[in-house]
C-alpha cells in the first residue's frame, strides 16, 4: 500500500466481528439472528453501545435503522454513510452485512485514533430485516426508507407466527422516533461478495458497477383436497403436484441459461393442508430468477411463464402468479465508482470491476443518493450457509479503500 494513507486496525475489527459471532450462534460455527429477534437485539444493543462510544450521536428511525453519525466540523453538510445489516439467515454465516456494518465502525474508530476531523460527517447505517428470512420481503428497511415500500405496508406484515413487523419492534424497543427518511451526500457498502469469483481469482477487492436484473414471483396453485388413497387419478386436482411441476421446470429454466449468468430457483414452499392420507388443496410457491443481460432476463422471463401455464394445464390446476420483490436495473453513481476505482489506484489496491449477483441495501439506497459498493472475498463463494467464512487478511483492503474512500468524499 502506499504511504501515508489511513490503515484500519486489523486486530480491532477481528475482536468485533468474534464479539459479533457469540450473539445468536448456531450450529457452532454460523449464526441465526432473524431480524426483530432478542438475538438481533443484543447485537443493536452493543453496535449502539460501540458506537457512543466511539463518540457518535445514534438515531433510530420508526422501522428501527439505526444511523450512528461522527460528526463532521460543518454540520450544514449532509454525511457521508456508510451501510449494511447485523441480522442474518436460518443457519447463516458470520460475515453477510456483518463486515459492512463493522468496517463502517472501524472507519470512525481509526479516524478516532488518528485525531481527523472531516468536513461532513461520516453516518454508520445498520438496517433492518435485510435478510428477509423472517419477516418478507428481504431489504425492507432500506426499500421503506428510499420510498420503494410504504411505511404502513411494512409495519404490517407478519412473520410465519403472525406477529408483526410493528409488534417485534416494540418488543425489542427499537421502534424509534427519528422520521424514516433523511438526506446523504454518498452511500457506500462494503459486502462479501457472495460468489466465488473473488475468491478464485485471487483478488480482494471487487468494485460493484451494477447487480443481475432479479424478479420474484409468488405463485399460489389450487386444487382441490381429496382422499390419497379413493380418489382415482384422473379425477385429481393436486396443488402440490402442480408445484412439483413448476418447481423442476423452474429449475431446467435456470440450467438452460446458466451458460451465460442465468439463475432460477425455488425458495420458498407452503402446502395445505399438508397431511399425509389426503393430496393438497392448495400450494404457495416463491420462485427468483436473475440474470445479468436485460434480453436474457425478458427471455427468462417468457420461459418462466410458459413453465407455469404448462405445469398448471399438466396438473389441472389453477396457478395465479403476483409479482414479487425486483432489484438489479438500478445503476450505481458514476462519481462514487470513480471514487472507489482511483482511491484504489492511489492506494495501490488490485481490484476488478464486477456485478453483484446478490441483492443489498445500496440497491435501495442508490434511488435517492449517489451509491457504490465494494466486495471482498469469501471462500468459495459460500454463503447463507453456517460455513461461510472469510480471511482477515484479504478483508483488509477493501476495508482500507472504504476508509479512504469515505474520509476523501466527506472532505470534498
Amino acid at each position: 500500500m502506499a504511504t501515508n494513507v489511513l490503515e484500519v486496525n486489523p486486530e480491532r475489527l477481528w475482536d468485533s466481528l468474534e464479539r459479533s459471532a457469540e450473539i445468536g450462534r448456531f450450529r457452532d460455527v454460523g449464526l441465526r439472528r432473524l431480524a426483530l429477534s432478542a438475538e438481533d437485539k443484543q447485537m443493536r444493543d452493543l453496535f449502539v453501545e460501540w458506537a457512543q462510544t466511539a463518540g457518535c450521536s445514534v438515531e433510530i428511525d420508526r422501522l428501527g435503522n439505526i444511523f450512528a453519525r461522527r460528526a463532521g466540523s460543518d454540520p450544514g453538510l449532509p454525511p457521508v454513510a456508510i451501510g449494511s445489516h447485523l441480522d442474518t439467515q436460518i443457519c447463516g454465516g458470520r460475515y453477510d452485512g456483518i463486515l459492512g456494518v463493522l468496517c463502517g465502525l472501524e472507519v470512525v474508530r481509526t479516524l478516532n485514533d488518528k485525531g481527523l476531523a472531516t468536513k461532513r460527517g461520516i453516518e454508520v447505517i445498520c438496517w433492518t430485516n435485510e435478510e428477509g428470512a423472517r419477516f418478507n420481503p428481504p431489504m425492507m428497511g432500506s426499500m421503506a426508507f428510499a420510498k420503494v415500500l410504504s411505511l404502513e405496508s411494512v409495519l404490517a406484515t407478519t412473520d410465519d407466527a403472525g406477529i408483526t413487523v410493528e409488534q417485534a419492534l416494540d418488543d425489542i424497543g427499537y421502534a424509534g422516533s427519528a422520521p424514516l427518511g433523511r438526506t446523504f451526500d454518498a452511500y457506500l457498502e462494503l459486502h462479501i461478495e457472495q460468489a466465488p469469483v473473488l475468491d478464485r481469482e485471487g483478488c480482494d477487492i471487487g468494485i460493484v458497477v451494477g447487480g443481475y436484473k432479479t424478479q420474484a414471483l409468488r405463485l399460489t396453485i389450487n386444487g382441490d383436497t381429496g382422499h390419497a388413497g379413493g380418489t382415482p387419478m384422473a379425477m385429481r386436482r393436486n396443488a402440490l403436484v402442480g408445484a412439483g411441476y413448476v418447481i423442476a421446470a423452474i429449475n431446467d429454466i435456470g440450467l438452460a441459461y446458466a451458460s451465460d449468468e442465468g439463475r432460477t430457483t425455488t425458495t420458498r414452499i407452503e402446502s395445505f393442508p399438508n397431511l399425509a392420507g389426503t393430496y393438497a388443496e392448495q400450494v404457495k410457491l416463491t420462485i427468483d430468477f436473475r440474470h445479468i443481460d436485460a434480453a436474457r432476463f425478458k427471455a427468462m422471463r417468457a420461459d418462466v411463464d410458459a413453465a407455469i401455464a404448462a405445469s398448471a394445464m399438466k396438473a389441472n390446476v389453477e396457478i395465479e402468479v403476483a409479482e414479487g420483490w425486483s432489484w438489479g436495473s438500478e445503476l450505481f453513481a458514476p462519481e462514487c465508482i470513480e471514487l472507489l476505482k482511483s482511491t484504489a489506484r492511489e492506494l495501490g489496491l488490485p481490484y476488478r470491476e464486477m456485478r453483484s449477483q446478490a441483492g443489498h441495501d445500496a440497491y435501495a439506497v442508490a434511488t435517492m443518493a449517489p451509491t457504490a459498493m465494494i466486495f471482498t472475498p469469501c471462500f468459495e463463494g459460500i454463503s447463507h450457509n453456517v460455513n461461510e467464512n472469510i480471511e482477515l487478511v484479504r478483508s483488509l483492503p477493501g476495508a482500507n479503500l472504504l476508509l479512504n474512500a469515505a474520509v476523501a468524499r466527506a472532505n470534498r
